[in-house]
């Protein structure tokens, strides 16, 4: 019982039971400690009692991709016009900003365009976003995809993840609604599925095919839940994928388009690592599906695919600026119209993140005066997320019981950890998961932070970690290395 029961109207036993069930464990106890680690670095030392001296002078939040605290720069083009969006009066001296300061005239053609359409980020837009901006997402969709793309049907939103939660608002009509998640999955899909009382109907990865899909368990996942009387309505796809980092096949995508049209559900498909791709290439669902149409008119008419993108991943890292955007290809106008409704209680995504998306999906180009310096920073970021990558592939190979599939994109890597008998009997007394006890002691060693395995899910009897590869250098990739032979050593047979 609550010790503030007697004392206030809230508390933990009389509020929202599915907001007290829901688990959001990239943002847990683990990264909760990491942030009381670096406030007391913050202080410095000596400490102050009753705290202990730390083994280590930095926080490595490796447990989210969050590229800018991680010291990843932003790019100048989108910063410059920025600038200029959020106080105006500096176009007054269009000279001043090109000879005083360096800018560039298309980032000064580019901030007025953007006033001319939103008029000030400090006022609200059409709840559906900027029209003009949903019209450059649509154009860049259309050059991604190679068929056209209608304004109307695109969403802005602050990031993806509140595409995700309006569109599962939308799905989830009774607490038998059921939604195919991947496991292991970004645990956003299980804790909106628990707030909102639906039903998680996993469906697992294969690690030993790179992570990829199998279509035989998820059509053997999908009876199971019919079975037991759930009403599936759709299916989650995250490509390239998080916590996995793997990028489906073009053969992937068509597998789950055809399994999605036999049992009329709708794919919720969740791109916003599309330009994080280091092996293959990708494809998304809304091309895999014109392509289908294309060769079998009519079968696929129907099929509804809506598409999810964000300013906070790729090669842009905005993430506190919360911007993105969803597409909707097939559905129902009068269902459309709906989620316009439901986004529209929250008046309108963030202006400025609409700029952002706007500038993500229309950066300069070859021959604009920004292009040069926008290439360079832009491959500079690329080739340093794969090149970190790999250094940490590298080391997960060289240590004694750990597994990792080679990167292939998005920000992540999630291997396989085997421990011993005496790591995982000591996390039985501590009332804590092998992996989460793992990451915990790996975290007060080296204030290193990772996010357990068994937060997203993962086969019964594997353990496994989540760990970003963005923060820069590589003595932390060691750190890691020196911990794992310590703790093998501690726990040995």
């Amino acid at each position: 019982m609550s010790s503030t029961t007697a004392l206030r109207s809230l508390n933990i036993e009389n509020i929202n039971p599915h907001v007290r069930e829901a688990q959001y464990g990239v943002r847990g106890e683990l990264a909760q400690r990491s942030e009381k680690y670096r406030a007391q670095l913050k202080k410095g030392h000596p400490p102050t009692p009753p705290e202990d001296t730390l083994p280590f002078d930095q926080v490595i939040s490796a447990n989210i991709g969050n590229p800018q605290q991680l010291d990843q720069k932003p790019i100048t083009f989108f910063r410059q016009v920025l600038s200029l969006v959020e106080y105006p009066p500096l176009l007054e001296n269009e000279e001043v900003l090109r000879n005083g300061l360096g800018y560039k005239q298309d980032v000064i053609d580019r901030a007025k365009w953007l006033l001319s359409e939103v008029k000030s980020v400090g006022a609200y837009s059409a709840s559906q976003g900027a029209p003009a901006i949903r019209e450059s997402v649509a154009r860049y969709i259309e050059k991604r995809d190679g068929y056209p793309s209608d304004p109307a049907t695109i969403f802005l939103s602050a990031g993806a993840s509140s595409g995700v939660n309006t569109l599962m608002n939308v799905i989830c009509s009774s607490p038998e609604t059921g939604i195919l998640v991947p496991i292991p999955q970004y645990p956003l899909y299980t804790a909106t599925l628990a707030v909102l009382n639906a039903r998680l109907v996993p469906y697992y990865l294969e690690e030993s095919r790179a992570w990829g899909t199998n279509l035989q368990t998820i059509k053997e996942s999908y009876q199971k839940a019919k079975s037991e009387g759930t009403d599936v309505r759709a299916i989650v796809v995250i490509n390239p994928g998080n916590p996995t980092g793997a990028t489906l096949t073009a053969e992937d995508v068509r597998g789950v388009l055809d399994f999605a049209t036999e049992q009329k559900l709708v794919i919720l498909a969740d791109e916003v690592y599309q330009t994080n791709v280091f092996v293959g290439s990708f494809t998304s669902f809304k091309k895999g599906l014109r392509d289908l149409q294309k060769e079998t008119p009519g079968k696929y008419e129907n099929l509804e695919v809506a598409s999810l993108n964000s300013i906070s991943k790729g090669m842009v890292g905005e993430c506190g600026h919360r911007g993105g955007y969803f597409e909707l290809t097939g559905f129902d106008p009068e269902v459309a119209a709906q989620i316009y409704k439901f986004v529209s209680i929250m008046l309108c995504p963030p202006v400025i993140g609409q700029c952002l998306v706007e500038m993500q999906v229309n950066p300069p180009k070859e021959g604009d005066p920004s292009y040069p310096l926008y290439k360079e920073e832009y491959d500079a970021i690329a080739q340093g997320l794969q090149a970190r990558a790999n250094a940490l592939y590298k080391e997960f190979e060289k240590m004694e019981g750990v597994e990792c599939q080679s990167p292939q994109g998005s920000m992540y890597l999630f291997p396989t950890i085997h421990l011993p008998i005496k790591a995982i009997e000591a996390a039985k007394q501590q009332n804590r998961k092998p992996d989460n006890f793992y990451c915990s002691r790996l975290l007060d060693a080296t204030g290193i932070c990772v996010v357990p395995g068994s937060d997203f899910g993962q086969k019964e009897g594997t353990l496994h970690f989540r760990t970003t590869f963005l923060a820069p250098g590589t003595e932390w990739v060691g750190k890691i290395t020196e911990f794992h032979k310590g703790f093998m050593d501690e726990f040995r047979g």
